[in-house]
């Protein structure tokens, strides 16, 4: 039974189905790509306006406040604990969480991040979607899994998220990394988010509708925080706050258009 009932969104028809459990967003003209080696380079440079190989110091600092902030929720040592990446791109971050102590496995469709990973960093990474791994081989064997703006490219949402909650073992983290239409542009610009939506994303949520339906799948929110701070994009009466008066709000309420959360298993 699907953990998900769509319905045309009330506002948006035309372009989302809505949830009505959880409150997650189908985007209706969502069409699949090939996430091969060009898909990885030319996506994020046309972004950042630099390569990934190019930004590694500062992935590399962020992955080490993304790992500071899963060793805070377990507020102990992670020596030893489990850590799989949906995504691991070239391995960066797997890379930090390898050197403070976790046992890492990532799984990345580009094959040449894949070989890279292997040959460059002597990570464990597959070249392989999660998808082709059945529910049961890592059935409550992992202590953390990280995702970040993966979820969102994945069609087959029942697949995905039953794969996510039956893998994760009791009192592990689930950290993730994802747009957010609870932020400027979708709360006050609408239009521009529409016109500036990648075609192959196919769901997309918000603190709320991931707060939902983690909470289904027996998990409690731990950390939530916007990515960046926008307030020049919010065309709403936010947008007339100052600068700190906007970062306050918006780390209050998870307010932007990315954010990060982590959820703990806290049910089987």
């Amino acid at each position: 039974m699907s953990l998900f009932e769509f319905k045309a969104h009330s506002k948006f028809p035309e372009m989302y189905d809505a949830c009505q459990s959880t409150g997650v967003l189908k985007f209706k003209p969502a069409v699949y790509r090939d996430y091969g080696d060009s898909y990885f380079m030319e996506e994020y440079k046309n972004q950042y306006k630099k390569t990934y190989y190019d930004d590694e110091i500062n992935l590399r600092q962020m992955a080490v406040r993304r790992l500071s902030v899963v060793s805070s929720i377990y507020s102990g040592s992670v020596l030893g604990k489990s850590l799989l990446e949906i995504g691991s791109a070239a391995g960066f971050f797997l890379s930090e969480a390898k050197q403070m102590g976790f046992e890492t496995k990532g799984y990345e469709l580009s094959p040449r991040e894949v070989e890279y990973s292997r040959n460059k960093l002597s990570l464990d990474v597959d070249c392989e979607s999660i998808l082709n791994i059945k529910t049961d081989v890592y059935q409550n064997q992992v202590d953390v899994i990280c995702a970040f703006f993966v979820l969102e490219h994945i069609q087959e949402i029942d697949a995905l998220w039953e794969r996510i909650a039956s893998w994760i073992k009791k009192h592990g983290i689930l950290f993730l990394a994802v747009p957010s239409f609870f932020g400027p542009t979708f709360q006050t610009n609408p239009s521009n988010w529409f016109e500036t939506h990648p075609q192959d994303h196919f769901y997309d949520y918000d603190p709320s509708s991931l707060k939902k339906l983690l909470s289904i799948l027996g998990f409690d929110l731990r950390y939530a925080r916007p990515m960046s701070y926008h307030r020049k994009r919010d065309l709403g009466l936010l947008g007339r706050l100052p600068d700190w008066a906007y970062k306050l709000y918006s780390n209050q309420t998870c307010y932007g258009d990315t954010i990060e959360l982590a959820f703990q298993k806290t049910k089987h």
